[in-house]
């Protein structure tokens, strides 16, 4: 079974950066599209960011366009979101999430393992 473990997360002020990994296990790692989401309380998980298996393609979310920045290590397998400029708004649980896609896909359907999370604090 496909192991996802965030780490990174934390409190910081608004306007500041963070940078979350994503350690992936159990799985060959250029098989999958790899994404972030984020859920705030009260709703829905929202797409963040998706990079496709080689690092050449990826995607962003509206909301985060311009400010992360998504990438992978393919030799260490791992996924990093890099959040640069945060508000208050980014507080969220961020999760890491695998795909056995060719594309970068942007749906919640499409992600096959999902890790537990880890809590990003943003604060005014």
């Amino acid at each position: 079974q496909v192991r996802l473990v965030e780490s990174g997360g934390g409190l910081v002020q608004a306007g500041g950066s963070l940078r979350l990994s994503c350690a992936a296990s159990r799985l060959l790692f250029t098989d999958y599209a790899m994404g972030w989401f984020r859920q705030a309380p009260g709703k829905d998980r929202e797409f963040v960011a998706v990079v496709n298996w080689s690092g050449s393609s990826s995607d962003y979310g509206d909301s985060v366009k311009g400010r992360f920045t998504i990438s992978r290590d393919n030799t260490r397998n791992t996924v990093y979101l890099q959040m640069n400029s945060l508000k208050p708004e980014d507080t969220a649980v961020y999760y890491c999430a695998a795909s056995r896609s060719t594309l970068t896909v942007t749906s919640k359907s499409s992600f096959d393992s999902w890790g537990q999370g880890t809590q990003v604090t943003v604060s005014s």
